[in-house]
């Protein structure tokens, strides 16, 4: 027998930031490691928006697995779907056959959640992937185009009104980056209608935006964004969202962009491991983040739910994933070495933050709050540094340095031919 055929096998279940840092930690250890992800790349998610607006391309904020384990020889990728896992057996099922693991690590983050009604997806696409960011550029952009094409205000004005459900982080940027688009990028771009004239709409059904912040930053947040020409709408509740309108709180807003920023879900954990979930589909890991009664198998990131402080769990953001993910990983190594295991994992929370457009945002450490502009050079330059491999943060930093003194987007492109159908589709041809 082999020395590999001997040595634990650890599955990873996500290339996310829990995955990557989980596999990261496995490093030295004696151990092999197999990533199973149905994408063959690892996203940077925080920043799927500034895709969605032009600002990034795709390849900007995406980095091939295997090139990011290029150089550790214990990990091997698989790029699958995974269908099952049989704790019994201790094998994960995917698409390609059968993985069979001493540990388990899933890391399979999160999807969104329209809280029953499903079918406002098709309306109002949300953010996790690359594929919803492009869909957002092009919903944006041809929003405009069409427009231009329009000769009854009220079509031009329908189709330039962008509703955003959802005021946390990523609906607020969202919110942000349009109408910098609309009234700053693009408003030489056009002649028969002035993309000034554009509304941007941002609805919450919580009392206030950035609920997550203290409150003092929720309102210069609120400011901000008012500044930018954008309607903020709180305790308002989102009734119904269709084609060319949007309904909140008893009105009906003519709207051909809708998109949504509103929830999310954990798909398939109750299925895979036959255990208790929460609402959202999230396990209560233990405080060594393994699931009760299965030992073998521990839950990082969006899917695990673990007591932090004051009440609260501890968040689903990028920090947590990566934290969780090395004392995963470093748990296993541990245990593969005869040495003791960790200390119970503990959270440090390293703030939180959002961007409101250009030269503003917020950011929270601790007792610590910063706003405006140097809270927004500080929001660059932690999105730069969490960036994988060295010439990508340089690269997303020239673009963003010359985005800003030229006030220009470089990815404003709507490509394929179903573009124009779609336009033709929704506009009456002029006379």
């Amino acid at each position: 027998m082999s020395q590999t055929e001997t040595r634990p096998r650890v599955v990873i279940i996500g290339a996310g930031f829990g995955g990557l840092a989980a596999a990261k930690a496995l490093r030295h250890a004696p151990v092999d490691v197999e990533i199973i992800d149905k994408r063959n790349y690892h996203l940077f998610q925080p920043l799927l928006y500034q895709v969605a607006t032009a600002d990034l391309s795709p390849a900007d904020i995406a980095w091939p697995i295997r090139s990011i384990f290029s150089a550790q020889k214990n990990v091997t990728v698989t790029l699958s779907k995974v269908m099952d896992v049989d704790t019994d057996r201790q094998v994960v099922l995917h698409e390609n056959g059968e993985s069979r693991y001493d540990h388990l690590i899933v890391a399979n983050g999160s999807s969104h959640s329209y809280f029953g009604k499903d079918h406002w997806a098709e309306h109002a696409p949300g953010l996790k992937r690359i594929v919803d960011a492009t869909e957002v550029r092009r919903r944006v952009l041809m929003a405009f185009e069409r427009a231009e094409l329009c000769e009854d205000p009220e079509d031009q004005a329908r189709e330039m009104t962008f509703v955003i459900v959802g005021a946390g982080p990523t609906g607020v940027e969202m919110a942000g980056a349009i109408a910098e688009l609309a009234h700053v990028t693009l408003s030489d771009d056009f002649r028969r209608v002035d993309p000034d004239d554009a509304r941007v709409i941002l609805i919450e059904a919580g009392p206030r935006i950035l609920s997550a912040f203290p409150e003092s930053l929720s309102a210069k947040a609120e400011a901000s964004l008012n500044r930018l020409g954008v309607e903020v709408r709180t305790g308002v509740m989102v009734e119904h969202i269709a084609d060319d309108h949007v309904i909140a709180g008893g009105e009906t807003i003519p709207a051909m962009t809708a998109i949504w920023a509103a929830g999310v879900k954990i798909d398939s954990l109750a299925q895979w491991l036959g255990c208790q979930t929460d609402r959202i589909g999230r396990v209560a890991v233990m405080p060594d983040l393994t699931v009760p009664d299965l030992p073998a198998v521990s839950v990082i990131g969006d899917a695990a739910k673990l007591p932090w402080r004051d009440g609260m769990d501890v968040p689903g953001i990028a920090p947590a994933a990566k934290q969780e993910g090395k004392y995963a990983g470093r748990r296993i190594a541990a245990l593969a070495t005869g040495r003791a295991a960790p200390a119970p994992f503990r959270y440090r929370h390293m703030g939180s933050l959002a961007t409101i457009g250009r030269n503003s945002a917020i950011i929270s450490f601790g007792r610590i709050n910063l706003s405006g502009f140097f809270a927004w050079l500080c929001w660059g330059l932690i999105h730069i540094y969490f960036l994988i491999g060295m010439k990508r943060p340089l690269f997303v930093a020239m673009n963003w340095f010359s985005s800003y003194v030229f006030r220009s987007k470089g990815a404003r492109l709507i490509t394929g031919m179903e573009a124009l159908r779609a336009v033709r589709a929704h506009v009456p041809r002029r006379r």
